[in-house]
């Protein structure tokens, strides 16, 4: 599967420490992410991880543009609610809820989420 991950410079650490914790199912699946998070996750895991450009950039916008193609299966964008533009994070969710992919804005439904794809539950997605 085909994994997205993004994270508000506040939830950075959080995504690292949550990836790290993880690393054993992420290691199973194709992961992209943001350029900043995916620096971070990738030298705190050793996992490969596609890099967009950083969101200030544009690279939330990348990653929602392949979306509708259905080129993501999972989308995890720990996002701090206390941030004054949370636009990205809206149009992302948006976009997953047109397209029926799974979307976790916090560390608690992504988790929920990358346990049901370690047991098989989102092989629907295939």
């Amino acid at each position: 599967m085909n994994i997205a991950l993004i994270a508000h410079d506040k939830r950075k650490d959080i995504m690292v420490q949550f990836c790290v914790a993880y690393c054993g199912i992420f290691s199973k699946h194709t992961l992209c992410a943001t350029n900043t998070t995916g620096r971070f996750v990738s030298e705190a895991t050793g996992l490969p991880i596609k890099q967009y450009l950083t969101a200030a950039q544009g690279g939330v916008q990348q990653i929602g543009a392949r979306i509708p193609y259905n080129e993501l299966d999972l989308v995890l964008y720990f996002c701090d609610p206390s941030a004054s533009d949370n636009e990205n994070v809206n149009e992302l969710a948006r976009l997953c809820d047109r397209y029926n992919v799974p979307f976790a804005s916090n560390i608690a439904t992504a988790e929920a989420l990358v346990l049901a794809l370690g047991r098989g539950d989102l092989d629907w997605r295939l």
